[in-house]
């Protein structure tokens, strides 16, 4: 159920308070994944095209089924709010001459907008002033601008896909059969290519296929349902969960929890009745995802499981019809699930009598990308960059890990993950497994693909954490190659979601590899394999900022703060990832220090003043005052311990040795001319500082910081 709020500076008396809208937009059966997004989408353009009228409410609440969209506002008032506007003219100087008299600009200015000379005003506006006219608009009845608005309202939904119909010239989900629009019980007229508004709405396509006049908008949801059309898409969620948990506790189960197959029946159906069908148990040798997913996938059944996760032989399908046709419903479920159960088996068992180990061969057979070879040129990059990296972060499981490379892609050209795009990887664990290969090269096969999506589980073993990353470089090594890269809300090869997966992983498996050595391995195995792909010698900066773009809002998701974030985001390309949150952590516990904000605003005045251009080495000798020969000493002093302290990612405690510079600093800067007019020792004071400077760079850049408030 979706919910508007009263207007700003809506004041509604009792009378008003009363007044509804009904809007009903009677269509073709509108595909259910369109449904959530329609829904959202007519209450937003409502909202703003009611209060770009002036036009105040209440309560606005959409709907959907297959067959309607539905809009209901209430507490709307029966005339629209009184307007004050305000029109810019021409600027002040064209408008009145020297002695403030009114030109021709000016006089032809205020008839234009129905206003007296006397009654513009002077306001600033692009570093100028112009005349304004202040153009007051009385309000006008509702009823009578509702035609042109529900116009508005219909002809602002866009869909990602829409069609034209018979003569008609608008584009719109599904063709357009009825329009039923009341305003307090009073029709509104109004037409759109040649279909007129009325009070006449449908029932259920097949139970209730008749007309039927709506006079009360307040019994229009009673009125549907008793023609078998339940409006309220929350109503029908909560009768579907019902009734498949009742179902499935009567067979001795539970329902396998899907939400997404739950939203999809919601819309799929007007009158949601569930029945439970069954299968037989002969099928419960295959694999559960392969079962689950025929029923979800190609049927939308709901799937049945034991207490201990075990499939059951019994499913629930969402009908759309009476309670009286059940056995109708199930027997024909039951057949088409028999078919599919039986279509699933023959792929399965003729996919067993050959080993994947055998199928790598045939991987030349299928283009990966025209331009980037095969499944088998991939494969062996995927290889050579699985190799490298288990050399690096897990040389004990390099073996296992090769392997897993080599068969990774060979289930893409089984018969199931044929027929069934989304078992890829769960299929190749199964077959491994079959064929006798270790468990951990089975589990990794399957793991290359997590996460799938946003907040999907990451993979468990290092055997697949490292195979995903492998996998994931090369495609964005590849396409990024061939300026084959996301724009706007493009991104056909799903580039950023696979950097995003490689951060995550690289963060949860804490592995000691920067984003420069993996980035640059990923463009050497593809160039190394791929001599012809067109030359790029900012490729590999090109991608490392990509993933940078990708990080910040990554740690922005967990809760750091920004400007901790962006203090080591300099960082990010050249050391571990895992070190970048280590150092969040420890920024962020130095801000609670008590010395802190006196240590940020030192190192702020050092900032503030050194140069952007190349200034020479800093000589010692050059050093005469007391204050910035103590500052040298101080700082050189702690520098090899500081970089000892970051080798061994002591970041905390290499923090609090920088601030120990603290008074040196500033007795510096109160001590010493910095600005010296001689050029060697003013260049020499600056060395210093940037030197400083420098070494606290290696820690966090302070200027991104800010104090403690």
């Amino acid at each position: 159920m979706s919910n508007g709020r009263l207007a700003a500076g809506e004041d509604l008396t009792a009378k008003e308070a009363g007044l509804s809208l009904l809007l009903e937009i009677g269509t073709e059966e509108i595909p259910a994944r369109f449904l959530p997004f329609a829904i959202n989408m007519l209450r937003d353009d409502a909202i703003s095209i009611f209060n770009e009228h002036s036009i105040g409410f209440s309560d606005v609440r959409t709907y959907a089924t297959p067959r309607r969209l539905v809009l209901l506002i209430k507490g709307m008032p029966a005339m629209q709010r009184d307007r004050v506007k305000e029109v810019f003219g021409p600027p002040r100087r064209a408008a009145f001459d020297e002695d403030g008299n009114p030109t021709r600009a000016a006089i032809g200015f205020a008839n234009s907008q129905g206003v007296e000379v006397s009654d513009l005003v002077i306001k600033h506006r692009d570093r100028g002033e112009y005349i304004v006219a202040v153009v007051r608009q009385k309000g006008v009845a509702v009823r009578d601008l509702l035609p042109e608005i529900l116009r508005k309202v219909i002809l602002s939904l866009r869909f990602p896909k829409s069609m034209r119909w018979g003569e008609g010239s608008i584009r719109f989900v599904r063709p357009i059969r009825w329009m039923l629009a009341l305003f307090d019980g009073e029709t509104i007229p109004f037409e759109i290519d040649g279909i007129k508004s009325g009070n006449v709405t449908r029932g259920h396509r097949f139970l209730s296929p008749g007309s039927f006049i709506i006079k009360e908008i307040s019994s229009y949801i009673n009125l549907l349902e008793n023609n078998y059309v339940i409006v309220d898409q929350d109503e029908r969620r909560d009768m579907i969960i019902e009734g498949i948990t009742r179902l499935a506790s009567s067979s001795g189960g539970r329902v396998l929890k899907d939400e997404e197959l739950l939203d999809t029946v919601t819309h799929l159906v007007e009158y949601p009745m569930p029945v439970l069908c069954e299968f037989s148990t002969d099928y419960l040798n295959l694999p559960k995802e392969l079962l689950t997913t025929v029923m979800k996938g190609h049927q939308k059944y709901f799937a049945i499981e034991d207490e201990d996760g075990r499939l059951k032989n019994y499913f629930i399908v969402i009908s759309n019809t009476r309670e009286e046709n059940s056995a109708v419903i199930r027997a024909g479920a039951e057949r088409v699930i028999k078919a599919r159960f039986e279509d699933a088996r023959f792929y399965y068992e003729e996919d067993l009598k050959r080993p994947l180990d055998a199928r790598i061969e045939d991987l030349k057979r299928v283009t990966f990308h025209e331009r980037l070879g095969t499944l088998y040129d991939k494969t062996e990059r995927v290889v050579r960059l699985a190799s490298y990296l288990s050399e690096r972060l897990t040389p004990d499981k390099r073996g296992r890990i090769e392997r897993a490379a080599w068969l990774c892609k060979t289930d893409l050209i089984t018969g199931v993950v044929t027929e069934f795009p989304e078992l890829q990887g769960l299929m190749g664990k199964y077959y491994a497994m079959h064929d006798g290969e270790d468990r951990s090269v089975a589990e990794a096969i399957m793991e290359q693909y997590l996460p799938r999506h946003s907040g999907d589980r990451l993979p468990e073993t290092d055997e697949g954490a490292i195979l995903s990353i492998s996998d994931r470089m090369d495609n964005i090594a590849a396409f990024f190659s061939l300026s084959l890269t996301p724009t706007g809300s493009e991104d056909p090869f799903a580039l950023r979601r696979q950097a995003l997966a490689v951060i995550a992983i690289l963060m949860e498996r804490g592995y000691n590899i920067s984003l420069n050595d993996l980035v640059g391995k990923a463009t050497g195995v593809l160039y190394d394999a791929i001599p012809s792909l067109p030359g790029n010698s900012m490729l590999n900066k090109e991608i490392a900022d990509f993933f940078l773009q990708r990080l910040e809002p990554f740690l922005s998701s967990e809760g750091h703060d920004t400007d901790i974030i962006q203090s080591v985001l300099h960082l990010a390309d050249s050391v571990p990832l895992i070190e970048i949150k280590e150092r969040i952590h420890a920024i962020k516990r130095f801000t609670d220090d008590a010395g802190y904000s006196g240590f940020l605003l030192a190192m702020k005045r050092i900032n503030n003043i050194i140069p952007d251009i190349e200034i020479p080495a800093l000589n010692k000798d050059l050093l005469f005052e007391r204050q910035e020969r103590i500052l040298y000493s101080d700082a050189m002093n702690i520098r090899p311990l500081i970089s000892r302290m970051l080798r061994e990612r002591g970041f905390y405690e290499a923090l609090m040795l920088l601030q120990t510079l603290t008074g040196p600093v500033n007795d510096f800067f109160d001590g010493v001319l910095v600005m010296d007019k001689r050029d060697e020792i003013r260049l020499n004071r600056l060395a210093l500082l940037k030197e400083i400077w420098t070494m606290s760079l290696s820690v966090a850049d302070f200027s991104k910081l800010s104090g403690k408030g």
